[in-house]
């Protein structure tokens, strides 16, 4: 099972290292990243492996929505069978 993790927000120092931080923490493997600076905005895209995760999903999704709150991001973490339905109609 894989996850996607979508950031945007305004560029700063630590973004990919704080979310790869809270992945890291709750077992959740990172599989690919592409990230993005267009002029001040920051983009990243990051799929990751949650077969083993050491909380429930809903649990990694609040703590990584949390991160975006206290740093001015959006992130939003969405389980790949939900995106693969979103984008096949």
């Amino acid at each position: 099972m894989r996850a996607v993790i979508t950031v945007v927000g305004k560029d700063a120092v630590g973004i990919l290292a704080k979310v790869s931080t809270i992945c890291s923490e709750c077992n959740a493997n990172v599989c690919e990243v592409t990230q993005s600076v267009l002029q001040d905005m920051f983009a990243m895209v990051m799929l990751v492996d949650i077969t083993s995760i050491s909380v429930a999903f809903s649990d990694l999704q609040d703590r990584l929505s949390a991160l975006g709150d206290s740093l001015g991001l959006k992130i939003h973490t969405m389980h790949e069978d939900i995106f693969n339905t979103m984008h096949s109609i």
